[in-house]
């Protein structure tokens, strides 16, 4: 089998002010740490509406389609900015986990990385927060759900932020297990372990400022696996974001690229057992640009091995 990456050029035309963190370098910098990687490529098409509607309702989608600007950049609210162009780099974003998902799910590949920008965890139902406009890797679980009619659809975000948006848009969806590692407390303030969903299947992992490697693990060890296991997922969606990584200047997390690649690694071990090793994963935050890039080769470098 094999693994695929999935990205596009458009996600390069998603432009943010000087000295935003979420920046084009971003992809780039991810790209060129991949290149020359045993990865089989393919160009993410675009999401359509009928897509984003798995998650977002109608208005949603208008607005973030009339908000683009025809030059320039426009804030859209205190992080998230649009430039002609970022309307097709999400679209992109959300094409890409949801052809990954076809692949995988068809047995055409292993399991897959897309690499494109902006995120999406932080987008809501009907808002955009924290970078993001829509939400891909939930609209990437409906589409299993709802499309390919799989029952039970894990989503595991080890992003150091909460992934707020994730949890809204599947909140209230028994088919999947929402599971995110964060740094608490830090932006956006959501994430704590009360919050469990409206049929438990949510379970929020909260980290004390300065938590190593050797402590995440031990978490989850604890917390994630055994639940993670319980649920006997059909497909896992990671949400991978990397910075948590102790070089990241948005959080204080202490992790390294070890911590990166023996996550990744237990989680496919998991979905060895249960759903052949089917796994789509999809960049999120990450933004010391040479953390960021190393840090998404070891992950990819896991996916490899056991693809």
């Amino acid at each position: 089998m094999t693994t695929t990456l999935l990205t596009h050029d458009d996600g390069l035309k998603h432009v943010t002010p000087p000295g935003h963190p979420e920046q084009v370098a971003r992809l780039e910098r991810v790209r060129a740490a991949l290149a020359g990687k045993d990865l089989t490529h393919e160009e993410a098409p675009l999401a359509t509406e009928d897509d984003l509607r798995l998650t977002h309702p109608q208005a949603h989608i208008d607005h973030i389609k009339s908000s683009e600007p025809s030059e320039g950049i426009i804030q859209l609210d205190a992080d998230t900015w649009m430039s002609p162009g970022s309307v097709n780099a999400a679209l992109r974003g959300v094409g890409a986990a949801l052809r990954a998902t076809d692949l995988v799910l068809a047995g055409d590949t292993q399991n897959a990385f897309c690499a494109m920008r902006p995120p999406g965890h932080h987008a809501e139902t009907q808002k955009t927060m924290g970078f993001c406009l829509f939400g891909t890797v939930a609209i990437a679980a409906k589409h299993a759900l709802e499309r390919h009619g799989l029952s039970r659809v894990a989503v595991v975000d080890f992003d150091v932020h909460h992934g707020n948006g994730t949890q809204d848009l599947l909140w209230d969806e028994a088919r999947t297990l929402f599971v995110s590692s964060h740094q608490f407390p830090l932006w956006p303030g959501t994430g704590r372990s009360s919050e469990i969903g409206a049929h438990d299947n949510v379970i929020n992992v909260p980290l004390d400022p300065m938590t190593d490697g050797e402590t995440f693990r031990a978490t989850y060890e604890e917390r994630v696996f055994p639940r993670l296991g319980a649920f006997a997922p059909e497909l896992l969606i990671i949400s991978a974001g990397f910075d948590a990584h102790r070089d990241d200047p948005l959080a204080q997390l202490n992790l390294l690229e070890d911590d990166f690649a023996w996550v990744t690694n237990r989680l496919c071990d998991i979905t060895d057992k249960h759903c052949q090793g089917r796994v789509v994963s999809v960049l999120e935050g990450g933004y010391d640009l040479d953390a960021l890039a190393s840090s998404a080769a070891a992950h990819v470098d896991v996916l490899i091995a056991r693809g």
